[in-house]
């Protein structure tokens, strides 16, 4: 499954950048008070509403940086379920679709350890030094994740 993800945070930063709903214009929403950064392309996935009240957030492997705003073309791989401040916030997992470096990425288990292990230790810790607790559970493969959007897309329509 491929699906346009609108991103607002480049990888390896940690400026948390968002899209203000009201202008559509990019804003700095706050620094990350942690010693982490991004270990992916962060965003949304558009036109859907997940249990946080916010769009589907989106995590986008890639090999270079794009930029807030960025529409990118995502191949789904799995999600990660999390509670963030005892709130659900579940984040799918996806590779860039355009950069043949993850053409042979096609399940969650194609994703090494080390990343699946980073990006769960970026959650884990890039709150806590603002005494926010993350838990973090586990990780949800394709046809789950395939499950989870078309939820957040039906959420979407309803509430619109």
């Amino acid at each position: 499954m491929v699906v346009n993800a609108l991103i607002e945070i480049p990888m390896g930063t940690k400026n948390k950048y968002e899209i203000d709903k009201e202008t559509g214009r990019i804003k700095l929403d706050r620094v990350l008070y942690s010693s982490v950064s991004y270990p992916a392309e962060y965003g949304y996935i558009e036109n859907t509403l997940a249990d946080d009240g916010d769009a589907l957030d989106i995590l986008v492997l890639a090999s270079d940086q794009t930029f807030p705003g960025c529409i990118v073309e995502a191949r789904v791989l799995g999600y990660l379920d999390i509670a963030d401040n005892g709130f659900g916030d579940q984040k799918v997992i996806a590779v860039t679709d355009k950069d043949p470096r993850y053409d042979h990425f096609q399940s969650f288990d194609d994703i090494p350890e080390p990343t699946k292990n980073e990006i769960r230790e970026f959650f884990r810790t890039y709150k806590h030094l603002q005494g926010i607790e993350v838990d973090i559970k586990e990780f949800h493969g394709l046809e789950d994740t395939i499950k989870l959007i078309k939820e957040c897309e039906e959420a979407y329509k309803k509430a619109n």
